[in-house]
């Protein structure tokens, strides 16, 4: 499956988000000026608003600042943080044109291999930007773009994107409201793709019964032998589609958590039948070590298969969510606050937020720990 960008749009046809290229407001710093000595990243991204007409973001200047110094320190493998819903932005979002700017400040930096813009205003065309950076950029690693409504458009060109890119290894598209289409993409490029190590497809906006993007990507599972995560959080996986995911864990050596190092099937539609193949499915491959199941429909059956794992030492009481326990001589399971990324939408007030247990995803996939 060939996927360009003109073809990365729905079915339907229609062209490729453009930039918009209507001038904005003219552009001022919070005091009304901007140093003419600036220079490093905050330089050319000045430049570049004024060239082009942009606002300059006083926010963006600052966190751009921020990078310069870490750069002047020597630092390698630098993250640069424009989260959405960061405190210290202080409710300011990253716009699709922002972004534009921003991809041609990053297109042939070397220092920054990790960005995160997570929960802000970028649509389709946002996704466009970034997927065209990442064919031009080797230096990244990890991308962020939880949140942003890019839809199944936007996840259209990055799957397109990753047919090209060789060097991307986590890529994040949690709350993206991608479709059916650009899930399924996603399955089809990835058995090619060996670079990847980790991809979040949480929560897509998917219709019908036929569980077509859990049996494509469990398809993607027996022939991809890199990636580390793979998270399916809500796509109403039923028992049929949890069976193409075992099919699939029966001959992938290289899966841990569904991403091909982990399983989590948190909050879709598994029942009894599903869950005890899954349980099995951790006899018979060795790599497999963490899974997360709560939210799913338990009967006895499945309380009683994953207490013997639990019991038996396969699997770990760190590397799952869920804890037996014994009333009236029938077994339960417990929710228990361990997980991939427990920390991922919220940072505890106290006590220490990267735990091992608590965010076991770092510690299977640690390249950009950040995100």
């Amino acid at each position: 499956m060939e996927l360009s960008q003109e073809q990365a749009g729905p079915a339907s046809g229609s062209p490729l988000p453009a930039p918009s290229r209507t001038p904005t407001p003219a552009w001022a710093a919070a005091d009304g000026s901007v140093s003419a000595s600036i220079g490093g990243l905050q330089g050319y991204y000045n430049d570049l608003c004024m060239e082009k007409s942009k606002e300059i973001k006083p926010f963006i200047l600052q966190i751009l600042q921020g990078v310069d110094e870490e750069i002047e320190k020597g630092s390698v493998g630098i993250t640069l943080n424009i989260a959405g819903n960061s405190r210290s932005l202080s409710g300011e979002r990253v716009t699709g044109e922002d972004f534009w700017i921003l991809c041609r400040v990053l297109k042939n930096n070397s220092y920054i291999n990790g960005l995160d813009v997570r929960y802000n205003l970028l649509s389709d065309v946002g996704a466009y930007y970034a997927a065209k950076l990442l064919q031009k950029n080797r230096t990244l690693k990890h991308l962020r773009m939880t949140g942003n409504k890019i839809e199944n458009k936007g996840g259209m060109f990055f799957a397109a994107m990753l047919q090209i890119n060789s060097s991307l290894e986590k890529l994040d598209l949690g709350d993206c409201d991608l479709g059916m289409q650009s899930v399924i993409a996603f399955a089809t490029v990835l058995t090619q793709n060996q670079t990847i190590k980790g991809l979040n497809l949480n929560r897509p906006i998917l219709y019908g019964e036929q569980e077509e993007s859990t049996v494509h990507l469990g398809h993607m599972l027996k022939e991809n032998q890199c990636l580390v995560e793979l998270h399916m959080c809500k796509h109403d996986i039923k028992n049929c589609g949890m069976k193409q995911l075992c099919d699939a864990l029966y001959l992938n050596r290289s899966l841990q958590y569904l991403d091909v190092s982990w399983l989590s099937v948190v909050s879709n539609n598994i029942e009894g039948k599903g869950l005890v193949a899954l349980s099995q499915s951790m006899k018979t491959n060795p790599t497999l070590s963490h899974i997360y199941i709560w939210g799913n429909k338990f009967d006895e059956a499945t309380c009683v298969a994953y207490s013997d794992l639990i019991h038996t030492g396969r699997l770990k009481s760190d590397n799952t969510d869920v804890e037996p326990f014994v009333v009236d001589g029938h077994v339960y399971l417990a929710e228990v606050s361990n997980g991939l990324k427990r920390h991922y939408y919220w940072t505890p007030g106290y006590g220490e937020a990267c735990s091992p247990s608590s965010n076991a995803g770092f510690s299977l996939a640690p390249v950009g720990q950040h995100l």
